[in-house]
């Protein structure tokens, strides 16, 4: 099974497939502060400041 922890403060997409009967069941897990709108805002802002344009975007969640 997939979990958080695994792409925690990565760009990855993680996805298992799992067959029950008849269905096949797809799990895909992605850390979306790193892919989504957030991480994107952050990204712009360092380009707009002059900063690093990964600046804060690396840093490790202390609540995992």
């Amino acid at each position: 099974m997939i979990g958080l922890k695994q792409v925690l403060n990565t760009k990855k997409c993680l996805i298992n497939l799992e067959k029950e009967e008849n269905k096949l069941v797809v799990h895909s897990v992605l850390d979306n502060l790193l892919k989504g709108a957030s991480g994107q805002a952050v990204q712009n802002m360092n380009l707009m400041f002059g900063l690093d344009e990964c600046a804060g975007l690396n840093l490790k969640a202390t609540a995992f």
